[in-house]
């Protein structure tokens, strides 16, 4: 399957328009917002584990990076309530699922191969700072090496700003809006922009909450036969 494959061109997702779509597991739904495989993929979605639904034990291959929506995620490390954000990287092991149902922000397949660092951080701890060279924006770091950088923005209202990263951007809207020429963006909707392509958005009337993850789309790779990565 290959849904938005081509990454030399923009693509943009309302997920909260879109259907869910039943993943082979009972009980989790999925919004696919891009995608490089069947049920092995290197993969971008929203998912959606209905109460007490669960996957068996698997590996990621090629690691899952998520940020938790909706409710509580679970697995055998511990308990992850909404606003957490987590990376599994490459051959790490969980047995995920949900006592009371949870929404997901899910990455798939989109590690470097020698990355092996676990991140476990919740963002209702963690202080927004002021971006100085962008008023009305605040950051909140989340996760920088040489191949990415991802982070939460909060776009005071009414705020222009430029999108855009030599090595591609996507964001997540999390809370609030913003316009991109004609077109609104609001909660779950989601914009990929390739690298060096370049957009003024400006946020709506009650700011905007992004998810950011910038510098990644250099080098595309699709997953191995090998991989177990199933979401």
């Amino acid at each position: 399957m290959e849904l938005n494959a081509d990454f030399t061109q923009r693509a943009i997702v309302h997920a909260a328009r879109i259907d869910w779509v039943p993943s082979p597991m009972p009980g989790v739904e999925r919004r696919m917002l891009d995608r490089i495989g069947d049920e092995v993929a290197r993969a971008t979605s929203i998912v959606r584990y209905a109460p007490g639904s669960r996957f068996s034990p698997h590996r990621h291959g090629g690691g899952e990076e998520f940020l938790v929506l909706e409710g509580v995620f679970q697995d055998e490390h511990g308990d992850y309530p909404e606003g957490y954000y987590v990376r599994n990287p490459p051959n790490s092991r969980h047995s995920p699922g949900s006592e009371t149902g949870c929404v997901l922000f899910v990455k798939l397949w989109q590690f470097e191969p020698e990355d092996r660092t676990h991140v476990r951080i919740d963002t209702r701890d963690m202080p927004y700072v002021p971006d100085p060279n962008r008023p009305g924006v605040e950051v909140m770091p989340l996760f920088r090496d040489t191949h990415e950088d991802v982070r939460l923005e909060r776009w005071q209202p009414l705020t222009m700003l430029s999108a855009s990263d030599a090595g591609g951007v996507e964001l997540l809207v999390l809370e609030g809006g913003f316009r991109l020429g004609d077109e609104d963006f609001s909660r779950y909707s989601w914009l990929r922009l390739p690298p060096g392509d370049r957009v003024g958005v400006q946020s709506g009337a009650r700011g905007c909450t992004v998810w950011v993850k910038s510098g990644h789309l250099r080098h595309v790779t699709s997953p191995t036969k090998h991989a177990r990565d199933r979401t």
